[in-house]
């Protein structure tokens, strides 16, 4: 054998060889690919997942915001005009006149007098417009005597000294126990839906 075809064997096993290297290098290359391929399609599906749960979460929480600030809005109104409703009812106390203010102012003056004994000096206050009336009434009592003003819409604010007791019979304390206790009703009546 020759140098020459020693040479040449050794060659064509080289190049065989590097063929077979080249084509082991290839395959893997096209194996390290396909895998990277398939992180990366998973990687973007996941990354599309999420994004899609953020969406949903951040929707989720701007209906919930937009639903709450409606709420308060709505409430906010209601309160608006359950308070003008409120201010028609004193305006309309506070103009009353005649028999009918008589009528209540007497039956408020009667309830407080419950409260005091019969021997008892008794002080009786109440709206600066009402002063004659108050003294009219109380004419039909004795030991009662108008005592003063006393800021109101109306009715009285009776005391004694002796029995140390302080009854507000006013307009706006009677309207105060109405209002809370029918604020539920009230408001299903303006606001029925």
């Amino acid at each position: 054998m020759s140098l020459d075809t020693v040479v040449e064997d050794i060659r064509e096993e080289a190049h065989a060889r590097a063929e077979d290297i080249r084509s082991e290098g290839e395959t893997r290359a096209e194996e390290i690919e396909s895998a990277a391929e398939e992180d990366a399609e998973e990687i973007v599906a996941t990354a599309e997942r999420e994004v899609e749960r953020e969406i949903e979460q951040l929707r989720e929480q701007r209906l919930s915001s937009a639903k709450l600030e409606a709420k308060q809005k709505r409430l906010e109104a209601r309160r608006d005009v359950l308070g003008e409703v409120r201010e028609q009812v004193e305006d309309e106390l506070a103009a009353l006149e005649g028999e009918t203010r008589e009528e209540l102012t007497r039956d408020l003056l009667e309830a407080a007098s419950d409260e005091f004994d019969a021997d008892d000096d008794v002080s009786v206050y109440g709206r600066p417009d009402d002063q004659e009336l108050i003294e009219s009434i109380l004419a039909d009592y004795d030991g009662y005597e108008y005592a003063g003003e006393y800021d109101c819409l109306g009715g009285v604010v009776v005391e004694s000294e002796q029995s140390r007791v302080r009854v507000n019979n006013t307009f706006d304390s009677v309207l105060e126990d109405v209002w809370e206790d029918n604020l539920r009703e009230i408001s299903n009546r303006l606001f029925e839906q």
